[in-house]
């Protein structure tokens, strides 16, 4: 089993969490307004997680996801997550986030930023593109007809493959992208992002996918 870390206890933090610990692991859950705001979702979750600073579920998690607001990637702390597996989470929502403008000029994706923060971290864009609900609620068995596929990025082969066994765990399969200069391609308003696919219908539409929209 797994310890996993999560910084940002917004719906997608909370719903991974909710998948993760259906499936046997442990949750170290933590968020900007701190332990106390967490209550009542840790007592929801179970004897399986607990409530903890940012800098502590960043410690204590042996994998952690990063799902906060894009703006405020840069308050991700670094020492902590050296040489660890980051699952990225984020989408860049500049009604939100403000412009950034190398993401607007197509210069640069949301996980090469988290990457280039985290440099001694183990970046891997996954959970971005579904619904935060779906995440514990739509998973099938490995072989069904109709299994959602998710996309993981990342330039680390290791991160790669864990987030291929995290997603099969959970019912999903897994089209892997070898390059977090290609994970534009399931960024907000590419052909894949939101819309549940297969494999096959996933890959037809990361092909599609133009860098700006």
């Amino acid at each position: 089993m797994t310890t996993f870390g999560i910084i940002g206890s917004g719906n997608i933090g909370s719903n991974v969490a909710r998948a993760v610990i259906a499936h046997g692991h442990d949750v170290v859950i933590s968020n900007s307004r701190g332990p106390e705001s967490l209550i009542d979702l840790v007592a929801e979750l179970g004897p399986k997680a607990r409530a903890a600073t940012v800098e502590d579920a960043a410690t204590a998690g042996e994998v952690v996801l990063v799902a906060v607001p894009l703006k405020a990637y840069k308050d991700v702390p670094v020492e902590p997550l050296k040489g660890k597996i980051v699952l990225d989470a984020n989408n860049y929502y500049f009604e939100r986030d403000g412009h950034i403008d190398a993401l607007d000029r197509g210069e640069a994706t949301t996980a090469g930023l988290m990457q280039a923060h985290l440099p001694e971290s183990k970046v891997v864009k996954a959970f971005n593109h579904i619904g935060s609900a779906e995440i514990p609620t739509t998973g099938k068995p490995a072989g069904s007809a109709d299994r959602r596929a998710l996309v993981a990025a990342s330039d680390s082969p290791e991160a790669l493959a864990f987030v291929t066994a995290l997603y099969d765990e959970l019912g999903f399969d897994t089209v892997p992208i070898d390059s977090l200069d290609e994970s534009w391609r399931i960024e907000r308003d590419r052909p894949g992002y939101g819309i549940r696919s297969t494999r096959e219908q996933l890959v037809e539409r990361l092909a599609a996918a133009t860098r700006l929209p």
